[in-house]
């Protein structure tokens, strides 16, 4: 990693640290509703369509929740965001395991629960290392895309453990606890809003050109209204979009989709975390890659290989394949969140990263909601997951095909500059 110019470990090192382990703990909640999905419906007597609904408009509300999360960043901190976002994960927590019905039900779990999720989210964390980080903010970022792989790779099974030992409510109270152990400490001591000046560029790149920082100050930064009339959001948040779908779905009913199919619980879930585990060291190099090659061909190549394999997966009968389609499928499953928040920092600067990201991903939960209740739907109604996981497929590729129509990262910057100019 990177040190100061005095010589000393670079602080911002430590708050990547810390998000990363905090988005392990929740988006590993977000996208492991799977082990919990089958447990809750048989507890609650909830029939998979009720239950697809109420994880559906949790989405629909984790998405709303980012906005506000980027708003309340700029305007009031992260260290308030994410206490509140804890307090709240942990009060809908312990209210899910009393709820009685299925308003109730979605009042404190689809709703609450999500809120406080979003509020602890990337979407939360990515502008404070978006200002803590220039030369390496890809790199930087991608570590958060990590941070989900890991939550992908170790909760779904250690939930899925949980769960059978001690039954979904217990486990989810103790999450709440973990999260608050972790959260609470990392907003007092750790989170840093105000970054060096000249960030983590090194000596001789703040030397050798001394006034290249000075236009791009001078130079008028687009306002939210401004950006959403440029194409490059909308390229980004329909990516988003097929991103969204295509997780959530995998996330929601992934592992009951292989069960249907004939493999146990054990072997369905790690067939799902075994996803998660590759995405940790590939993140590693696609983090690297993204400051150095055309992110938006990186952001490309990962729609187009995860659509393909999102038909393999439903076409798996023997562990080998469940387990080479989920090999495959890591290798591209991350990196998508982390590629269109840089690229978001570089067309409308980091003072907007927080809000815009947030409207970006909203697109990524309205996907997930539909797949969400799509998954269940269309499988009690058809009695396949063909329907729903062969459109996740194919809106993947349609995103690839989108995200090459972006321009290329020099052009970005001018794109920015010209919204600017249209105030």
């Amino acid at each position: 990693m990177d040190k100061q110019e005095s010589g000393g470990w670079y602080f911002g090192w430590n708050i990547v640290g810390a998000a990363t382990a905090l988005t392990l703990l929740t988006v590993g909640l977000r996208m492991g509703i799977g082990p919990f999905f089958l447990p809750m419906a048989e507890s609650l007597g909830f029939t998979r369509s009720t239950l697809s609904g109420i994880v559906a408009i949790g989405m629909l509300c984790y998405g709303l929740g980012m906005p506000l999360a980027g708003y309340l960043v700029s305007t009031q901190g992260t260290r308030f965001v994410l206490l509140t976002g804890a307090a709240i994960v942990v009060a809908s927590s312990i209210w899910t395991v009393f709820a009685s019905g299925p308003i109730e039900f979605l009042l404190s779990f689809g709703v609450a629960l999500s809120i406080g999720l979003a509020f602890t989210s990337p979407v939360a964390l990515t502008p404070v290392i978006s200002r803590w980080f220039t030369r390496q903010r890809g790199m930087a970022l991608f570590f958060l895309s990590t941070g989900s792989m890991a939550g992908i790779a170790l909760m779904t099974p250690t939930l899925t453990f949980a769960i059978s030992a001690v039954g979904w409510k217990e486990t989810l109270l103790g999450f709440a606890v973990l999260f608050a152990l972790l959260t609470v400490p990392v907003a007092l001591f750790v989170m840093r809003d105000e970054a060096p000046e000249h960030t983590d560029l090194l000596p001789h790149q703040i030397v050798d050109k001394p006034g290249a920082a000075k236009p791009a100050a001078k130079r008028p930064a687009p306002n939210v209204r401004d950006a959403l009339r440029t194409l490059p959001f909308w390229q980004v948040a329909l990516g988003l979009f097929a991103c969204g779908f295509s997780m959530n779905l995998l996330g929601t009913h992934g592992v009951p989709m292989l069960m249907d199919h004939g493999f146990d619980a054990t072997t369905s879930s790690l067939g799902i975390g075994l996803i998660g585990l590759v995405a940790i060291f590939s993140t590693l190099v696609l983090g690297r890659l993204s400051d150095q090659v055309e992110r938006r061909n990186i952001l490309a190549a990962i729609y187009l290989v995860r659509g393909l394999g999102f038909f393999a997966l439903v076409m798996v009968g023997a562990h080998w394949e469940l387990y080479a389609a989920a090999t495959i499928g890591g290798i591209v499953w991350a990196g998508s969140v982390a590629l269109s928040s840089a690229i978001l920092a570089d067309v409308y600067g980091i003072r907007l990263v927080g809000v815009l990201y947030g409207l970006a991903y909203l697109g990524h939960q309205v996907g997930g909601m539909i797949s969400s209740w799509l998954g269940g739907w269309a499988f009690e109604a058809f009695g396949t997951h063909w329907v729903a996981f062969g459109s996740a497929g194919a809106l993947l590729l349609a995103a690839a095909l989108i995200s090459l129509r972006l321009p290329v990262r020099g052009l970005l910057r001018g794109q920015a500059a010209a919204a600017a100019g249209g105030r």
